[in-house]
């Protein structure tokens, strides 16, 4: 049978756009307390702008320079996918606006908080919001005339503006075009004084009203607020370039210009003569177009959500606050203890406290000679940096490969490249035309006259603040063989020598796909033998074309697969004689599903890996990723309960069906629900149930 059929495939950017429909259908859940679903409407927005500005914008790119070729899986070409992704979104859209204008905001009155338009106001409350206006709105505002002398002006990646046009008796009868940024640096929803309710105007509204007072001599003929949303993916020719770090600078400056892809206008707010000379001026489209009756660019509500949530406790989720974790409940040095055996640590649920202690630990521990580490994504507080810095003004070695292609962290990884140089760290940036996605520290440590590694690895980043919002795993371990691994795996990425012979990980981009290959191809003869074939997946994305053949050429032969995917995933399963074998289901929830886990039953003597990596062809192919297993039993034991914990979701889980939609399970009257997060969190110490 040839498995490489279109109809056997979902379309990537196509998939992308259900998982984010999922999300919409959480900020549509009213289980969700009301500023949650204020929240997830934000994140929804928020997706949408990171797909324009690197997918469709890439599509586009495709368009322009004459790409026909159809995609790998789906057998789209650029523009067929563009003008699917242009239907999915204006529907997506649409949805969301009419969510957040009829139903969000009347239950936001009911909660006594509401968005209100100036006009609405009493005559006392409109006079403090021109003072206002006039006191710190004015002095910040920067109006920009449109002429033949004075050429349309360069509008930021997702700014907010107002085309103003004006009608003056002293000049000519035409009118003149007036360009407003709304300032980002200034709140964009205002309170309005009032006692018994939290009421607020957003800024857009409060300078449309107020303009006229910058143009005494002039009338208001119209004001048209848009967004511009522009092509931000970077293009570093990294050959060419003999500083990275400099040459990236460079790069981000670029993406602050980059062509228009999509242009977003107010129903019953946008003056047509406008809109056709936007349309014009900025290469737009017609398709290009997205239309809303609410307030353009949803993000705000991130800041109104912070604004309320102290105030209103009761319309936020119950606090989860990460405990300690099961494995370190012992009072002992975590040194002693790790030889002793590892330790298992699940984020959020169990607290990311010990990671930043160890490194904090070791950076004063006059007994550590040395801290290697790979950073991607950090905060912009970030301890661990601190404690780098710090490990190195005490005179350890410490190296770090910093990441600076991390998307959009690009710009902060670059000033923490610079922090850390300055304190004597040896900063060390990958390897050209591959991003280093990895998860690792080593710590060397001099005991008994003989050193001692210590390392951590994980599925996440080293980001304290993202701990607490998304799901990872991670290890820590003095095993002497996950110790020579990791040097070696140090050695070779700031020696560029010849690939280790690994005594336990795998590393991408020359090994994981065919490791995954491996297993699943053991499985498949364990179940031709015994009949109990078993794999279960669980990733952010699945894409990879390989890996989706073999894993249907796994079903094929009867062997049961689940697959744990939050994403994309361009596998279809269901589909008779090719995935019926296969379920995938995506878990979205108050936490982002982040952890990477695989599991391979080998006929009751499972195998259990942990990564940074998806299935996905840039993870396979165009990163510096480590797979890993886990051998400790009671590690094995809790890594599996995730899985099964995910694979028992009734509440916050959708199942793929062979068209590729997603539905909610099916419940019965007496089934009990199961929302894997809250339980995961609840229940740190249940032991698997045996299946």
């Amino acid at each position: 049978m040839n498995l490489d059929q279109p109809n056997h495939f979902n379309n990537r950017e196509l998939s992308w756009l259900s998982f984010n429909e999922r999300v919409l259908q959480e900020a549509d859940d009213e289980l969700n307390p009301l500023l949650e679903q204020l929240k997830f409407t934000a994140i929804f927005s928020s997706n949408l702008d990171e797909f324009f500005m690197i997918r469709v914008a890439g599509l586009k790119d495709q368009v322009k320079a004459g790409y026909n070729k159809p995609d790998n899986k789906s057998w789209l070409t650029p523009k067929e996918q563009l003008e699917k992704i242009a239907d999915k979104t204006r529907t997506l859209v649409t949805k969301q606006d009419r969510l957040f204008n009829e139903i969000l905001l009347p239950r936001m009155e009911r909660e006594n908080i509401s968005l209100r338009f100036v006009n609405q106001l009493s005559p006392k409350q409109k006079t403090a919001l021109k003072h206002y206006f006039h006191d710190n709105v004015v002095p910040v505002l920067t109006p920009l005339a449109i002429d033949s002398s004075r050429p349309f002006p360069l509008l930021r990646n997702k700014s907010l503006n107002l085309a103003v046009t004006l009608k003056s008796e002293n000049y000519s009868a035409s009118m003149r075009l007036i360009l407003v940024q709304v300032p980002s640096l200034l709140q964009r929803f205002i309170p309005i004084q009032d006692e018994t309710a939290e009421h607020f105007v957003l800024l857009e509204d409060l300078i449309s009203v107020f303009i006229g007072d910058l143009f005494p001599e002039s009338a208001i003929y119209s004001v048209t607020p848009f967004r511009i949303t522009r092509n931000a993916d970077l293009t570093i020719h990294e050959e060419g370039a003999r500083d990275l770090l400099l040459a990236i600078e460079k790069e981000l400056q670029q993406r602050k210009r980059g062509a228009a892809v999509r242009i977003e206008f107010q129903t019953g707010r946008t003056d047509e003569n406008v809109r056709r000379f936007l349309i014009d001026v900025l290469e737009l489209h017609p398709e290009d177009e997205y239309w809303l009756k609410g307030p353009l660019d949803y993000t705000f509500l991130f800041s109104l959500y912070d604004q309320l949530k102290d105030r209103c406790p009761h319309l936020t989720f119950d606090s989860l606050i990460p405990q300690p974790p099961l494995d370190l409940k012992e009072d002992t040095d975590i040194f002693q203890l790790l030889k002793k055996k590892d330790v298992f640590l699940h984020h959020p649920y169990e607290s990311f406290e010990p990671v930043v202690d160890l490194l904090n630990k070791a950076a004063h521990d006059p007994q550590v000679m040395a801290i290697k580490q790979t950073l991607y994504r950090v905060s912009g507080q970030s301890p661990i940096i601190a404690s780098l810095i710090q490990a190195a003004k005490n005179g350890k070695q410490v190296t770090v490969l910093l990441e600076l292609k991390a998307r959009f962290d690009e710009e902060q990884n670059i000033h923490w490249a610079k922090e850390l140089e300055q304190a004597g760290v040896h900063v060390i940036y990958g390897f050209n035309g591959l991003k280093t996605h990895s998860k690792i520290t080593l710590i060397i440590r001099y005991e008994n006259d003989k050193t001692q590694q210590y390392v951590h690895l994980g599925t996440g980043n080293y980001n304290d603040s993202t701990a607490k919002l998304y799901t990872d795993i991670s290890l820590l371990t003095a095993s002497p063989s996950f110790g020579s691994d990791a040097v070696q795996f140090f050695n070779f990425l700031s020696g560029y020598g010849e690939k280790p012979a690994w005594q336990n990980i795998a590393v991408a981009p020359s090994e994981l796909r065919d490791t995954f290959c491996e297993q699943i191809d053991s499985e498949i003869d364990f179940h031709r033998q015994f009949g109990n074939g078993r794999i279960i997946a669980k990733m952010n994305s699945l894409t990879d074309k390989p890996l989706i053949l073999k894993i249907y050429e796994a079903s094929c032969e009867g062997v049961k697969i689940d697959l744990i995917v939050r994403g994309i995933c361009c596998l279809r399963p269901g589909i008779p004689g090719v995935s019926d074998n296969i379920s995938v289901r995506s878990i979205v929830d108050r936490f982002l599903e982040h952890s990477r886990i695989f599991y391979f039953h080998n006929n009751g003597n499972p195998s259990v890996f942990l990564s940074s990596a998806d299935w996905m062809t840039r993870n396979m192919d165009k990163r510096i990723e480590i797979l890993f297993p886990v051998h400790s039993s009671h590690v094995k034991k809790r890594v599996v309960q995730v899985l099964y914990a995910g694979l028992k979701d009734n509440v916050k889980a959708r199942i793929q069906q062979a068209d590729g939609s997603y539905h909610y399970p099916r419940q019965t009257g007496s089934q009990h629900k199961f929302q894997s997060q809250l339980k995961l969190f609840e229940d740190v110490l249940q032991e698997p149930e045996d299946n």
